[in-house]
């Protein structure tokens, strides 16, 4: 990696790490997200799996923060335009759906407002319930449904949430390199951003590439382009293995 590259991403996550002793989770996620991208695009997965901790941290804060409120808010509305998110806890359920969830989460980031999204769909004929997270893939998986269905628990919804990174990480294909698989759990993260094990999975699958690369078992292709500016990067194409 060049020098220029390497220097913008200390720049970054210095500033990332002070943005964390200053309680300013959003701000620190933008930056650990950042610094994220700019070491994939120069392919360091050691720097890679060194930047997951700061990025999980602030993202560990900002859940905490929708959690604390203690009250599951149940939305069955389109959301418009002129959306503006509270913090807590928010189930989106039919006819909203999958996509209706993500805006919400997206629209709380970028106000920098606390929140917690889970989407579930009606219930199976065995009487269990899905539950989607859609990002660069869609992760669904099944759960029991709370017992009162119209006023889950706070219990429930943190289970909703951890079993939708459960699922993502049970489906990620573990005969790949351990490059696709740091792609595959990047595409999973930008569908359920709040499960910490599934960034300590993220972390693993870099060092191991790290590992596999300084040891010859791979050889990261070249995805600098030399013509860009300092500091321009541009957009691989997303591998998925679902």
């Amino acid at each position: 990696m060049q020098q220029t590259q390497t220097k913008q991403i200390q720049q970054v996550m210095e500033k990332a790490q002070a943005a964390l002793h200053r309680n300013a989770w959003f701000e620190a996620e933008r930056l650990a997200l950042k610094g994220l991208d700019l070491a994939r695009v120069a392919r360091d997965y050691a720097l890679m799996a060194r930047i997951v901790l700061p990025l999980q941290e602030a993202r560990r804060q900002r859940l905490q923060l929708a959690l604390d409120t203690k009250k599951v808010v149940i939305v069955d509305q389109p959301i418009g335009e002129e959306f503006r998110a509270e913090t807590g806890c928010f189930l989106v359920q039919p006819p909203t759906v999958g996509a209706d969830a993500r805006r919400i989460r997206l629209a709380a980031l970028e106000q920098e407002v606390p929140v917690a999204v889970v989407c579930r769909e009606p219930k199976t004929r065995m009487g269990q319930c899905p539950i989607v997270a859609i990002g660069q893939v869609t992760i669904r998986t099944k759960i029991a449904p709370p017992k009162n269905w119209d006023k889950p628990t706070m219990a429930w919804f943190v289970g909703a949430l951890e079993s939708l990174g459960d699922a993502a990480i049970e489906t990620l294909d573990r005969s790949i390199d351990a490059m696709r698989q740091v792609d595959a759990l990047l595409a999973r993260l930008d569908a359920i951003p709040d499960h910490e094990r599934l960034h300590q999975e993220l972390a693993d699958a870099c060092k191991q590439a790290a590992r596999d690369i300084a040891e010859g078992r791979i050889s990261p292709p070249r995805v600098v382009d030399e013509s860009l500016e300092d500091g321009e990067t541009f957009d691989e194409e997303e591998d998925s293995d679902i």
